[in-house]
């Protein structure tokens, strides 16, 4: 498919934020203009770096035309140390080796960074350059990474931005940038006006993704649509921006048997449908997908990636993405060979073509030695059989469930079948999605929980219960992810301090520490459960209130007070706060309770409080992590104690509540 004639070069960045999945909108770029022949390169991560990497290549090929009996690229580290740098003593360190030629090659490469000669026009080598965004609170990082590429552009280059806060932002992105982003899917005539392919359903180009070192945590897996947009306009939700018009079936199979060829089989299924049950072409899905492979009880049998990769590299699909990757494999394959195959492995890739822990190994080594060491490979590579999955993973609409629906999702892997449960208002008709499902025979749920929007605190303790008792009614796993709004719009939907009108810092930060411990996450287990939150509401709106220590150390401070160890315990933490509350007139009281809510005690905010009372409750909202990790402190020969004693506490087999 991919044209020879090179038209320009052109680069996709992902702004260097962590994220789950892979940039699906740039891998469909990347595939449309390798298609027109266009030379493609992708980056994630630290843009000054990636120039600099750039202008060491250039230097390190000016200095091989000076001197080819030095190996250049072993000095690559050092070269871009110093260029990062300007340290005289990392070529000083070099001198008996750099003669006054090189350093002075060196010297201006230098001067050529720093200087700023990289951004002058004639120098730029970007036709085009694709920025993909994700969420608002990314704002920042972002709104940085645009501005930078536009010194990589040439003149009368395109330097586009899409993605998620693009679109929602599109006005305040071009106020900060100067650049008007492209909003919502990429349609045939967007980029070329003479060319008819349809971007958003082209295959995706994963050969991009061996390009970075960034390794996204959901990774070998197919990743697509098969509906786009949603019939519904939550408040909440970007989709009605971003796909506004929503299209009921797009089929997969040519995409899947497309990339399955060309990159290597995959083992699970990701789609990304914001409401796929509203589709009347659910049945023509359900059916498409199985017939890529991932019908009930579908296995998936780990390909040969090594000869994926060697493959591709002969054939030029992407040198940068598989020179990267052949070396990593071949790496991988002689640390698990046997001995005497090690042994003679040795001599191939270290010794003959110089490939372990060498990231500037050339292409021609690399299918050379493979040419030496493929029947050891072929000989020794098991494929490995695995269950494979189907994960609907922005979750499906609860209102929108039929026992035909249940039924027809349980033809297909799906695990885990996320159903949302964002407002309490729909506990019957969620209940009744679950019920339908397990009477098909899922078994495994996930949900995400949305809080800190028109919501109540006791409203997520309600759902969180529902899930965890719906585990043990029905026999099932749910796995509850409690999500904290943001808003798309506004100030705060450039950071992540907006609070809803029911909630206050407090408590927000009372539901992440809980969640740190839990690893984000609520599975089954009801006694588990009921000492994470509380047995009931009102132990849920008091654990809120108490201070962020005995949260995290909870099990600890409780200890601390049941034996009389310590002044500072849960206990004496409680006693002191039901004085307070039942004691303080109403003025003082409210007085104190903003500024426990506003989770900021610092003693100059403190300084209003008179009452001797309330002065003793703010003490125990000190954070004491640090005494308990203080080898001299009391508070951490106490944990010591505690951690020797813990057997009293065994029935919590949770590696939590420390």
């Amino acid at each position: 498919m991919q044209n020879k004639n090179k038209k320009g070069k052109i680069l996709l960045i992902e702004p260097n934020y962590k994220n789950k999945y892979p940039p699906i909108g740039l891998m469909k770029i990347s595939t449309y203009h390798k298609l027109l022949g266009y030379e493609v390169v992708f980056y994630k991560g630290d843009l000054k770096k990636f120039v600099i990497e750039g202008i060491v290549s250039k230097c390190i090929a000016e200095l091989q035309k000076l001197d080819k009996n030095i190996d250049w690229y072993e000095k690559y580290d050092l070269i871009f140390k110093y260029i990062r740098t300007r340290k005289n003593k990392l070529l000083k360190e070099q001198k008996e080796i750099l003669c006054n030629k090189s350093l002075k090659i060196i010297e201006n490469y230098k001067n050529y960074y720093h200087k700023g000669k990289w951004k002058e026009n004639k120098e730029r080598e970007w036709d085009r350059v694709f920025i993909t965004s994700l969420f608002t609170f990314y704002w920042d990082i972002t709104i940085k990474t645009i501005n930078f590429c536009k010194d990589l552009i040439k003149k009368g280059g395109m330097l586009q931005i899409g993605g998620v806060l693009a679109t929602i932002q599109a006005e305040d992105v071009f106020k900060a940038t100067g650049i008007m982003p492209h909003k919502g899917i990429l349609r045939a005539g967007d980029l070329d006006k003479d060319n008819c392919y349809e971007i958003d359903n082209l295959p995706l180009d994963y050969s991009i993704l061996d390009e970075i070192d960034y390794k996204y945590p959901m990774s070998n897996a197919f990743y697509g649509y098969m509906t786009r947009g949603c019939i519904r306009k939550c408040p909440f939700c970007a989709v009605p921006t971003l796909e506004p018009i929503y299209n009921d079936y797009i089929p997969m199979k040519p995409r899947i048997e497309y990339d399955r060829e060309k990159y290597g089989d995959q083992k699970d299924l990701l789609l990304m449908d914001n409401n796929v049950l509203a589709s009347k072409h659910f049945k023509e899905i359900i059916e498409d997908i199985i017939s890529c492979g991932f019908g009930k009880n579908a296995t998936y049998i780990s390909p040969d990636k090594l000869s994926i990769s060697i493959r591709n590299l002969k054939e030029n699909v992407n040198n940068r993405a598989y020179i990267k990757k052949s070396r990593i494999l071949l790496e991988n394959l002689y640390f698990t060979l046997p001995q005497k195959e090690k042994d003679f492995a040795y001599k191939i890739l270290r010794e003959k073509y110089n490939i372990l822990h060498n990231q500037f190994v050339q292409k021609e080594d690399i299918i050379k030695a493979w040419e030496e060491i493929k029947e050891i490979h072929l000989k020794l590579f098991k494929p490995i059989k695995k269950m494979r999955f189907v994960d609907f993973n922005q979750g499906v609409d609860a209102r929108l469930f039929t026992e035909e629906k249940a039924r027809l999702l349980s033809k297909i892997n799906i695990r885990p079948l996320r159903i949302a449960f964002d407002d309490i208002k729909t506990e019957k008709i969620y209940i009744e999605a679950i019920e339908m499902s397990v009477k098909e025979g899922i078994k495994h749920f996930s949900n995400y929980l949305l809080y800190n929007f028109y919501d109540k605190p006791e409203d997520l303790y309600k759902r969180l219960q529902i899930n965890v008792e719906l585990c043990d009614k029905l026999g099932v796993n749910i796995y509850s992810f409690p999500m904290k709004y943001h808003p798309l719009q506004g100030t705060f939907s450039h950071n992540r301090d907006y609070i809803g009108k029911h909630w206050n810092r407090k408590y927000i930060r009372a539901i992440q520490a809980i969640l740190n411990s839990t690893k984000g996450k609520i599975g089954k287990g009801k006694s588990f459960f009921y000492k994470a939150f509380g047995k009931n509401k009102e132990e849920f709106l008091m654990l809120l209130e108490m201070p962020e220590s005995f949260i995290i150390y909870r099990l600890f401070f409780e200890w601390v007070g049941e034996n009389n160890k310590h002044k500072i315990s849960t206990q004496s933490w409680r006693e002191c706060w039901e004085y307070c509350m039942n004691n303080l007139k109403n003025k003082e009281k409210q007085e104190l309770l903003n500024i426990i809510h506003s989770n900021d005690f610092n003693p100059q905010k403190t300084l209003s409080i008179e009452n001797n009372k309330a002065k003793e409750l703010l003490s125990y909202y000190t954070n004491y992590r640090n005494d308990i990790q203080d080898k001299k402190s009391e508070l951490y020969n106490l944990k010591q104690e505690y951690d020797k004693s813990k057997e009293s506490y065994a029935n919590l087999k949770q590696p939590m509540l420390t």
